[in-house]
Order: C-alpha cells, then structure tokens, then sequence
C-alpha cells in the first residue's frame, strides 16, 4: 500500500439509507444526492457509481469543477446534475451543452444563460433561487418582477427546472418561527411565477434537516446530503424522527437509529516502542509516562485529516480495543498507548473511523474530541486518501 491510510465506503450502508430517505419523503419525490465537498469527503468519483446503483439519478454539487467531477464519473442515460452554488458566467455555454442543470439567483446570471442559450441553439436548463430568509443567496420579490420580464422577453432559451429556496437552520427547534416564515414566503414566490405562466418542473427547498422535520417542504424534490452518508443533521433530527416511529404505533424495540454509516477510515501500525517512566512523548511536554509504558506509532496525521486538537484526546481502535492518542498529533504521524494491548505489532489495523469487532469510533465522538461538526471533519479528509467500495 502507498498510503499510509485508506477510507472505506459501504454499499449496502449506502442503499439502506437512500430506501429510508425514500421511506420519508414518498414514492413520488425525486431525491437528488447532493455530492458536494467531495460527496462529503466519501469521494465523488468513488461514490457517484454506488449512488447511481442504488437508485438514485440526481445529484446536486456546489461548483462547475464538481459537476465535471461528476459528469465523469456517472454512467447511467438518465443521470441529471445541477450545480447550487459558483459557476462562471464564461462556464454557462459548457454547462448548456453538456444538459447540467444550475441555480439562477441573479440577473447577471440568468442574462449570461440566456445569451449562452441563443449562441448554442440550446435551452439553459434553470432552477431559479428565491429569496425566503436565508439572506445568502436568491431572488427577493422586486426582482422577480424584473426576472418574469426577463424571461418573457426570451422564450425558448430556457428550461424551467425548479425554483428552489435554502432552509436557514431547519436542523434546530430554535430556527422554527424563521423556517415556518420561509416555507410561506416560498410558496408565494412560486405563486407569483406560476400567476405569470412559469410553472417549475420541480419546487424544491428541503435538506436532509427539512426532510425529517418540516414533510410539508418535500414538494417534487429534495437535497439529500449528509443523511445519504449515514449521518443526522443534529441530534434534535435524529429524537424528531425516533419520537414520529414512536407516535405511528411502532414496535419500541425498533427505536434505534436507522441510519448506517457509509464510511470507515483504516491505517496500520508503523512500529511500536517502549517508553521508560518519566519520559516525555513526543514534541514539547504535553504528555509524560508515569509508568513504563509501551506506544504504536500510527502514519497519520494533520495532514491527512486527524486533528491537531485531538492531541492527547483522540482514540483509535487497535485488536479490538479502544486506545488513546498520547503527546501531540504530528503532521504525520501520531502515537497512542498501547498498554492494554501489548502484543500489537507492526501492520496491526488501526481504525480511525468505523468498526472493529465490538468498538466503534464513530464521526461524531471524533467530532466531540475535535469541536468539529461532521459535515466539517468528513470534508476535511484529503483527496489523495485511497476510497474503495466494499
């Protein structure tokens, strides 16, 4: 192996969770798997082919340089991509001829796509952003009366896919009176383009947040992200839909959490060492033996995804057992003791993330340890890390 670590990524993990996601949002609502930051650190190239063998045919990404990604990697006819975020006004011709779909939240953009759209012959195939809330992105109500006029003025060089919104913090009982707010402008936004002629294809506002606790923004599609990979928005949405099994009447032995993780983070021993009572390990003083003691030094570190802020806190999973980091992470490498487990030698499997007999470190304790949130500490883990489907 060239890599001092690999990251794993579980099919099944992955099918099981899009037939949930399915299970919630119904037999009609299109999902679009939103692949973005590298499908969440999992690995776009790697995991577009597991998505699209699951099922699923849409999938959202922030920039032109994911949907390539993107576009490269999918093999299905009916595969769509639509980027939500950054794409040059100069990108818009190739987005028009390769049928990637787009948000449009400002004139200049939407100008650009039409002008693309007549030079090619070609429809610009558009979801235009309203603005609800959010206070990042979209069309407030003075300027949708400018869009209709817009297009108005050029039919046929467009196609309307959707109108869209963002929910600003649908993952937290404390957002509800804005979220609440949103859905109503939004419907209004909708109402005003459908008033003028412009029926979207597609309406669609919710994330994996809005699919678990707000159903009345399931619409015709939603965005799936970081409950795809096995992950909940936050705690709250993770006891909102644990307490809805509850109320339908559902066996409570079943009240577990029906997600399962879809990646698992490997690397091995490098070497092992004994450590002499009283003696420092690793740079500076951080840590100092009080016993005799016996370390593994594992090849990862800041610089490939494992926090320097786990220093001293951080656990790993070594023959089973549940060990913990000791000194400071290193940009290469890291050490933790292994007294518990003196046999452990060089080559042993070391999980960082995922399973290892009974144990699991899962994202969100090594989150905990890191003050990172999921999303943060999965988008983090390099590009040049190995992924593999097993």
């Amino acid at each position: 192996m060239l890599h001092t670590s690999y990251i794993e990524l579980d099919q099944k993990a992955l099918a099981s969770n899009l037939r949930f996601i399915r299970s919630l949002v119904g037999k009609e609502v299109l999902i679009s798997s939103v692949v973005k930051g590298n499908a969440y650190g999992h690995g776009i190239g790697t995991l577009v082919p597991a998505i699209e063998k699951a099922g699923s045919r849409h999938f959202s990404v922030f920039n032109a340089e994911e949907a390539e990604e993107v576009r490269k990697a999918i093999s299905h006819p009916d595969s769509q991509i639509m980027i939500m975020g950054m794409i040059e006004n100069e990108a818009l011709p190739w987005a028009i001829e390769h049928g990637i779909q787009f948000f449009v939240f400002e004139m200049d953009r939407l100008q650009a796509a039409i002008a693309a759209a007549k030079e090619l012959g070609k429809p610009a195939r558009i979801h235009l952003e309203v603005e609800t809330g959010m206070n990042r992105t979209g069309f407030n109500q003075e300027e949708c009366k400018d869009v209709v006029a817009e297009l108005d003025a050029h039919p046929g060089t467009f196609i309307l896919e959707g109108i869209c919104t963002h929910l600003a913090g649908a993952e937290r009982i404390a957002n509800y009176v804005r979220v609440t707010q949103q859905i109503h402008r939004y419907s209004e936004h909708v109402a005003f383009f459908e008033e003028h002629g412009y029926r979207p294809l597609r309406r669609h506002a919710a994330c994996s947040a809005g699919v678990v606790r707000y159903p009345e923004t399931h619409f015709d599609m939603v965005r799936v992200g970081i409950m795809m990979y096995g992950f909940w928005p936050s705690q709250e949405t993770l006891i909102e839909c644990l307490r809805d099994a509850a109320s339908d009447g559902e066996d409570p032995s079943r009240y577990r959490d029906p997600l399962k993780r879809v990646i698992s983070w490997k690397s091995s021993v490098m070497s092992v060492k004994d450590v002499k009572m009283g003696e420092f390990i690793g740079y500076g003083t951080s840590y100092m033996a009080t016993k005799n003691m016996k370390i593994a030094l594992i090849p990862v570190g800041y610089a490939y995804g494992f926090g320097r802020s786990l220093s001293n806190v951080g656990r790993v999973l070594i023959n089973g057992k549940r060990v913990e980091v000791v000194g400071l992470v290193n940009m290469n490498l890291m050490m933790v003791n292994i007294k518990e487990i003196p046999h452990t030698k060089k080559g042993d499997e070391v999980v960082l993330i995922g399973k290892q007999g009974k144990r699991t470190v899962s994202v969100s304790a090594f989150g905990d340890l890191s003050n990172q949130l999921n999303y943060e500490l999965l988008t983090r883990l390099p590009i040049s890390i190995p992924r593999r489907l097993i």
